[in-house]
């Protein structure tokens, strides 16, 4: 029953981790296209889910393969430290940046694919999150339930995604894609702390 839901574990994550690369490749090329802060830190997002997801294949692949407790506790703590560590480094990214378009009066421009890929996310990522939270509570790992939370910032990254460029595009708020990208800063400066703490 455990390997099985070892296998079954390692396959979320791989079928997740193919997934948040397609994510990163189109928002971030339609945010750069489009000039757009919310689009591109949707994409270094998944980036940072790219690499949490791999680190996380590792340390499932170790329990698989019979690694002892300790390794794989050692192994959740840098998981977590180094995703945190980079989700305060796109908190400041994203603060700076936001600042400097609100004062610019930068505007954002349309993106299709940018409203296709969050679309996409929102309907996406509660499989994974439910899948993820399964096996992390069958497998008592909290790495795994702790990934969940990763899909949880990336579907609500979207939304936000999708409520900046919606004002945007109907009401012309030129300023709705940096207030919007300034609500996350918060959630995921709050998440890097969390994840350097190791909680």
């Amino acid at each position: 029953m455990a390997n099985n839901t070892l296998r079954k574990s390692i396959n979320i994550e791989y079928l997740s981790t193919l997934w948040m690369l397609l994510e990163f490749v189109v928002a971030l090329y339609s945010g750069i296209m489009a000039k757009s802060i919310l689009l591109i830190a949707f994409g270094l997002d998944s980036f940072l889910e790219i690499i949490s997801g791999s680190i996380l294949i590792w340390r499932l692949k170790k329990e698989a393969n019979g690694a002892d407790s300790e390794t794989i506790e050692k192994v959740e703590k840098i998981t977590s430290r180094l995703v945190g560590i980079i989700l305060i480094l796109l908190s400041v990214y994203v603060t700076l940046t936001s600042f400097l378009n609100l004062f610019g009066h930068g505007v954002a421009d349309d993106s299709l694919s940018g409203i296709i890929i969050a679309i996409l996310s929102i309907l996406i990522m509660p499989f994974f999150i439910i899948k993820k939270r399964r096996y992390g509570n069958l497998l008592n790992s909290g790495a795994l339930i702790e990934d969940s939370y990763c899909n949880v910032t990336c579907a609500y990254i979207a939304g936000t995604v999708l409520v900046g460029i919606v004002l945007n595009e109907l009401f012309g708020f030129w300023w709705a894609d940096s207030v919007s990208a300034l609500v996350l800063v918060y959630f995921i400066f709050t998440e890097g702390i969390e994840g350097i703490k190791g909680e």
